[in-house]
């Protein structure tokens, strides 16, 4: 893999002191003990107070630099220097796996208004929103539907389409560039895809370049209300967006404990970029700060396999980061990863415990079977919710979030999610507690998405899995691999200190809100 020291200049340093600065004033890592190596230990050492400090870090970061840490940016580069300036008080010597990309850029805010036979204007993140990578355009035009399947997913479904129109399509099947691209080659002008489950959809034509035309998200409501207009006559709409995309340089965080079998490594991950539009406090300082405190306090903990952390950059940009450097390892590198977990939001203020349903066993139409060990990782935090007695929610394995790079090559992985902009169900607030007919995450991928923008209860009990399920599989794969011998953990002698760490099992995420298929 390519990753190497970034060497810095003068305005590296300048962030590197700034980290520095906010570090001090919120605190330093506390000492991690060498017996946190086991649940019950580390999670008592994984405290909320810990986790809740990395994200006033984020917050700090984001004030300091417009208001987001989107990649690339410098409220990123300064999350960046703060994750490694952690890192390196607690022991570790963290690298940086650089990369360019080309970032997408919404200029100005997108419009969407209907103008017959109803005029209505639309609220964009609440009705809509524009594709990542999506092109600019000012449309006025009817509505058209492809005459074959609603998905689009196929040049022929696009058979008679009058040219000039705007596509409604339906989410589904194929990627949503593939949608998009089969709708421009028919002659349309814009492109509306509709969600197929409660909630805006909030997707990628992934960071291929600007598409020729503008490309919507729509909620299923909206989507289900303009075909019922069509049904009956036209329906004009106006679309308007202005977007841009230009190359920014960035890096991937990895650090790994010193001990552990490096043959028999356990990757936990989770993405320290923002959206542009805010400081991404949940999404993801959430998940970002419980895998930093978590590597804080095992940082001397003796374990039987390897952990690696990774703090991915640009996943709101189609994944990028955990692309790019699962695409940099070679095959003999990546057989030596054991499992990955992946930890994306984990505090939203209307949450629900959700787990990534690694063998699609609850059959979700957008789901997929994970490569042979998924359904273990699954496993694992399902039985230690109950060992807690805590109820857990499984949620579609559909590769959208950094995960998806890693099951792509045969790895298996699993993970947490506490929800996006889909809507809490009332058999949701039955069980969580919370209010029904709400999003998860009400400022998901918006300005509000502050240090305010959280459930403690929920970060908590997430914080705490999180660190169970690494300690848990950094002492034991053989529920996922089956490796027995080197790498996993044999018991201490009668009367010796210290255990396994296996109080919720050793074998077993969401509708994934950065959508690149379906």
């Amino acid at each position: 893999m390519r990753v190497r020291t970034r060497h810095r200049g003068p305005v590296a340093m300048s962030l590197v002191a700034t980290a520095a600065l906010v570090a001090t004033s919120i605190g330093v890592p506390a000492e991690a003990a060498p017996s946190n190596n086991n649940s019950e230990k580390l999670r008592a050492a994984v405290t909320l107070e810990g986790v809740r400090r990395h994200q006033a870090a984020m917050q700090t970061a984001a004030d300091l630099a417009g208001g987001n840490r989107f990649a690339g940016l410098e409220g990123h580069q300064r999350s960046v220097d703060y994750v490694v300036e952690q890192l390196r008080a607690a022991g570790y010597q963290p690298q940086l796996h650089t990369f360019t990309y080309d970032a997408f850029f919404e200029v100005t805010p997108t419009r969407l208004t209907q103008v017959s036979p109803t005029p209505s204007t639309y609220v964009n993140g609440n009705d809509f929103r524009i594709m990542s990578y999506s092109g600019s355009g000012d449309v006025t035009a009817p509505l058209a539907a492809p005459s074959g399947s609603p998905t689009a997913c196929a040049s022929a479904d696009f058979a008679g389409f009058p040219a000039g129109s705007i596509a409604l399509v339906s989410r589904g099947t194929c990627t949503f560039r593939t949608k998009t691209d089969n709708a421009i080659a028919a002659g349309a002008t814009a492109v509306l895809i509709a969600n197929n489950i409660p909630g805006v959809l909030n997707g990628t034509l992934g960071a291929t370049g600007l598409s020729a035309i503008p490309s919507l998200g729509l909620t299923q409501a909206l989507g289900q209300s303009l075909r019922a207009q069509m049904s009956t006559g036209s329906v004009v709409m106006h679309v308007v967006s202005n977007t841009r995309s230009q190359p920014l340089d960035t890096m991937n965080v990895l650090a790994e404990t010193a001990l552990g079998d490096p043959d028999n490594v356990v990757m936990v991950g989770a993405h320290l970029d923002s959206v542009s539009a805010g400081p991404g406090i949940n999404d993801n300082g959430s998940g970002s700060a419980a895998i930093l405190e978590t590597a804080i306090q095992m940082a001397k903990a003796e374990t039987h396999n390897k952990v690696r952390f990774a703090w991915w950059s640009a996943e709101e940009s189609g994944l990028v980061g955990a692309t790019r450097y699962v695409t940099s390892l070679a095959e003999s590198e990546l057989s030596k990863i054991a499992l990955y977990l992946n930890f994306d939001m984990i505090g939203s203020p209307n949450f629900v415990r959700f787990v990534y349903d690694g063998d699609n066993s609850g059959g979700f139409a957008d789901g997929a079977v994970g490569p042979a060990g998924s359904a273990a990782i699954e496993q694992a935090f399902v039985e230690y919710f109950a060992s807690q007695g805590l109820a857990s929610d499984p949620t579609p394995f559909n590769g959208r979030s950094d995960y998806g790079p890693f099951i792509a090559r045969g790895v298996p992985a699993g993970g947490l999610f506490t929800g996006a902009e889909g809507i809490k169900t009332a058999a949701q607030a039955a069980v969580y507690g919370g209010t029904a007919g709400v999003a998860f995450d009400p400022c998901y991928h918006a300005a509000c998405d502050t240090f305010a923008n959280n459930s403690d209860t929920g970060l908590h009990q997430m914080s705490d899995a999180v660190a169970h399920a690494v300690i848990t599989f950094a002492q034991n794969t053989s529920s996922v691999n089956g490796k027995e011998g080197k790498g996993n953990f044999k018991p201490r002698p009668s009367g010796a200190t210290g255990g396994s760490g296996t109080e919720g099992g050793g074998g077993g995420l969401h509708d994934e809100h950065h959508d690149e298929e379906m």
